[in-house]
């Protein structure tokens, strides 16, 4: 039996990490959001939103790194619909940094699926801010005249 030494000298060799290709990766998710807070700059104090998203990402890195050690552990986990709300929330940027840097979640196919569907909707809101919300009118058009 190995003893704990031994767990955590295996646990940091796995332990994966973010490096220049994920810093790229998340630099360039992070041009049309940041943007869009910019914008939102003119008719809001932009310490509301830019605090409520490092808050979020804040809150998601360190309950993907929970899980990550609780997993490790052999400990209760917290369910992935929790880790999604956290995403959802704005905290898909944290979750982004706490998924490399714990190697955690990232070779799930099916949670990676869900994950990157939210960065997209995230991507899409900002998106639709910049433009005027153009898409959520055209949605809300077709819903309120039954053409949806």
């Amino acid at each position: 039996m190995k003893d704990r030494r031994d767990q955590r000298t295996f646990r940091s060799t796995r332990r994966g990490g973010l490096g220049l290709p994920g810093v790229l990766l998340l630099a360039g998710l992070l041009v049309v959001p940041g943007y869009a807070l910019v914008r939102m700059s003119a008719s809001l104090d932009w310490r509301v939103p830019t605090g409520f998203a490092l808050a979020a990402s804040t809150f998601a890195y360190f309950v993907h790194r929970a899980d990550k050690r609780w997993a490790e552990s052999g400990e209760w986990r917290i369910s992935e619909t929790t880790l999604h709300a956290a995403e959802l929330l704005g905290g898909w940027p944290g979750a982004f940094l706490a998924q490399r840097v714990f190697s955690h979640k990232t070779s799930k196919t099916s949670y990676q699926a869900v994950f990157w569907m939210i960065v997209g909707l995230h991507q899409l809101v900002a998106l639709d801010l910049l433009l005027g919300w153009k898409f959520a009118r055209k949605l809300i058009h077709l819903v309120v005249s039954g053409n949806a």
